[in-house]
């Protein structure tokens, strides 16, 4: 088996630039039969770094430093050929989330709080992003997430089927250990077949119209060039309440 660990302790582990790209290197070169991600200290991730985000810059240039190098972690994690286990050490805010939920399984500990806060930067989230909180805990937890952006603890977590358990914090390492572990000892042919059997059912019925997928798109490259998305940057950054125009 094999442990990543998101370490950016001065941003509660933040997802930039050079966590994203040394996750998309490592899952490319890694042989265990089983891997861990986890986070350093008392966050798993608070999401991705805003603060790179160029806010009075062309909407693109935004939209583009979010969506590939987060993208391109993302599918390697997916596509990873063994099962990928996420423990939870501590809160799993937005981007994190979703990384969390490209995991095979997760472990939670008990303190740690999880929030999905697009609504509260102005940003309308990928269909594909959004796609797998559907498919893991349904619609209509989906849009609570998604529409209130308020946090859920762990035990919440767990009765969505947001996360597969919750233990203490000083038992999560040792519980993602023997989960890997038990993992790791199974038929390798097996695990690798049942994965890509799991994941080829469920991108078989979230398949798009084409139109519509395109539309979906344009919905989120405009929501980067929209004032309200450059107005929550800023009061995120400056610690107030964003006044919000609706457009």
């Amino acid at each position: 088996m094999a442990r990543l660990v998101i370490s950016n302790p001065e941003k509660r582990g933040a997802l930039d630039h050079a966590i994203l790209d040394r996750f998309t290197a490592s899952m490319s070169t890694l042989q265990a039969r089983c891997v861990i991600i986890t986070g350093r200290g008392t966050t798993f991730s608070a999401g991705y770094d805003i603060g790179d985000l160029p806010v009075r810059e062309p909407a693109h240039q935004a939209e583009q430093l979010v969506a590939h190098p987060f993208a391109a972690a993302l599918e390697a994690i997916e596509a990873y050929p063994y099962p990928t286990v996420a423990a939870l050490n501590g809160h799993t805010i937005g981007c994190g989330l979703e990384l969390a939920l490209s995991c095979d399984l997760r472990i939670a500990a008990f303190q740690m709080k999880l929030a999905m806060p697009p609504a509260k930067l102005g940003l309308v989230y990928s269909h594909t992003g959004i796609r797998k909180f559907i498919d893991a805990i349904g619609a209509p937890r989906t849009r609570e997430l998604f529409f209130s952006g308020r946090a859920i603890d762990a035990q919440t977590a767990h009765s969505w089927g947001l996360v597969n358990s919750v233990v203490e914090l000083e038992e999560l390492e040792r519980s993602a250990l023997a989960l890997a572990a038990e993992i790791a000892a199974n038929a390798p042919l097996s695990q690798s077949g049942n994965k890509r059997v799991i994941s080829a059912v469920l991108a078989d019925r979230a398949r798009l119209d084409l139109e519509v997928e395109r539309q979906l798109l344009e919905l989120r490259a405009n929501s980067f060039a929209s004032e309200d998305f450059r107005e929550g940057v800023r009061a995120f950054a400056e610690k107030r309440p964003p006044q919000w125009k609706g457009r």
